[in-house]
């Protein structure tokens, strides 16, 4: 079982550092928008300073209270561990990526960031040891007041967006690209991660697929 539990582990936290790095090319691609919840990670650090990847933290920290409050449970330390990682791996990256002025070097930036992150994302979630916070609060609003998890991922989404371009954040073409197509690559990108982790754990009796 420790074979099993490190390797989850292992693609959990890589996964995130993946789509950490997407996330943070995205932000440097920014000349045509970058992601709903970023738009408001950057417009926040824009007017009040810290970092993109503390807003992160931060926003992620009220959800997950709030979320907590609402369910009167205790949230899993992955989605603990998903606030504070991906926060942290955004400003790493940040920090280690050069910027551009160069707008084809800023389109080239947003593209590759977006399968990168969207691959980050399903890996993550492969091994299914926690949803992020995020994630949790789009669940909350479909077990509460109904409608299908593309809707409120929807109506979520074009929220934080308004209030992050009131910032003065980057909103764009780039924004509706992400919030269209990110889940479509996340599709495809989820069931081959759960079958590489599967065939890494390897033919263990009694492992059911994730």
């Amino acid at each position: 079982m420790r074979k099993v539990t490190g390797w989850r582990w292992t693609f959990f936290v890589v996964g995130m550092m993946v789509m950490s790095l997407g996330i943070t090319m995205s932000i440097k691609g920014k000349i045509i928008g970058t992601s709903p919840w970023d738009v408001l990670h950057v417009g926040l650090f824009q007017n009040f300073g810290l970092t993109i990847g503390t807003w992160s933290i931060l926003t992620g920290l009220s959800i997950v209270v709030s979320t907590a409050i609402i369910l009167r449970q205790w949230p899993k330390i992955g989605t603990w561990l998903n606030m504070l990682l991906i926060g942290s791996f955004i400003d790493v990256f940040n920090w280690l990526l050069p910027s551009t002025d160069v707008y084809s070097l800023q389109i080239t930036y947003f593209v590759v960031g977006l399968f990168v992150l969207s691959f980050g994302c399903g890996m993550y979630i492969a091994p299914n040891m926690g949803t992020g916070p995020r994630d949790t609060l789009m669940m909350i609003l479909v077990e509460k007041y109904g409608g299908t998890i593309k809707t409120a991922r929807m109506s979520i989404e074009v929220l934080v967006t308004i209030l992050g371009w009131l910032l003065g954040g980057p909103v764009g073409i780039g924004t509706v690209v992400i919030a269209l197509t990110s889940g479509y690559i996340v599709q495809y990108s989820l069931p081959y991660c759960r079958k590489v982790l599967m065939k890494c754990i390897g033919n263990i009796e009694g492992i059911q697929p994730f």
